[in-house]
């Protein structure tokens, strides 16, 4: 079986607010890791990695979970569910909101050297991930598909048909779609590549036969690009997406579930989802800004 793992270079972190983002070290993890913050609850207390901040890491390529809506002047605004989930659940505890944006595998090494808070990429609580993260309560549920283009929807719409050496089969980088495509299609030529915008300018130009993608991302894709088709549904024991919570804090863990709930109960959450839907269906940038800021 052959199988091109495209190295993922962990992008900077690009910090959207003033403060500079963890340094993925432990060392600079234990040394801001000191100060505590009273929850929204005001029932205990919450430590937290930075003094009076929420520190989230996302991967902002991910419509409409977290993407770059852009308005008429060509600004990049930090947009999805996510993204107004993350301000919630921060307001909730009376703490400030930063945001890191990495690759999604950056995502995941920020909470396993416990660099960040909370990651909110659209991750699926998989027990693999335990061992780095603990989960929140499922707060979207989901499912997964497989993707190809229109032409090709009639000869790649099985796992048998996809499962052969001469098919190119995509998946991003440290996801569960990844994990998926390696137990259903095992004898694919499986490529991995950091962003899901990659996996989609693959599929369009012919360089990729299909790919595993979420269902509600691929539903934001085929607004913008028509010619993509879900053809199947793929089986998935633990659907739907929580927050990975940085480990062994099991107070910002009960904080952070205590703010989902109440966001589902008074209608925000589905505010939330509604609106980063419509903004995905618009002029949107998926991926990571340059080092002033811009859409590169």
């Amino acid at each position: 079986m052959k199988k091109r793992i495209f190295a993922v270079l962990l992008a900077a972190c690009t910090v959207m607010s003033l403060a500079a983002c963890g340094s993925g070290s432990d060392d600079a993890a234990s040394n801001d890791s000191a100060e505590t913050t009273e929850s929204g609850s005001g029932e205990g207390k919450v430590q937290t990695v930075t003094d009076g901040k929420l520190t989230v890491a996302t991967s902002p390529d991910f419509a409409p979970y977290e993407f770059y809506a852009i308005d008429e002047d060509g600004n990049p605004t930090l947009s999805g569910f996510d993204m107004d989930l993350a301000q919630y659940i921060a307001d909730y505890m009376g703490l400030e909101l930063e945001i890191v944006t990495v690759d999604f595998d950056g995502v995941l090494s920020e909470l396993q050297t416990k660099s960040v808070d909370l990651g909110m990429a659209g991750l699926s609580p998989d027990e693999k991930r335990e061992s780095i993260m603990d989960f929140s309560d499922i707060y979207y549920m989901g499912g997964q598909s497989l993707v190809t283009v229109k032409d090709n929807a009639d000869k790649y719409n099985s796992f048998e048909a996809i499962n052969k050496s001469d098919v190119t089969v995509g998946a991003q980088t440290g996801s569960i779609q990844l994990d998926l495509a390696n137990e259903n299609t095992p004898d694919a030529d499986i490529v991995s590549l950091p962003k899901v915008t990659d996996i989609i300018s693959e599929l369009i130009s012919g360089k990729m036969d299909a790919a595993y993608i979420e269902t509600v991302v691929a539903e934001s894709y085929q607004k913008n690009y028509p010619e993509l088709e879900i053809v199947m549904e793929v089986p998935y024991d633990t659907e739907g997406s929580a927050i990975g919570v940085c480990k062994d804090n099991p107070e910002l863990l009960a904080a952070v579930n205590e703010a989902i709930a109440a966001a589902t109960e008074d209608g925000s959450l589905d505010d939330y989802i509604a609106k980063a839907t419509d903004l995905a269906a618009g002029q949107t940038y998926e991926g990571l800004l340059d080092e002033s800021g811009n859409v590169q």
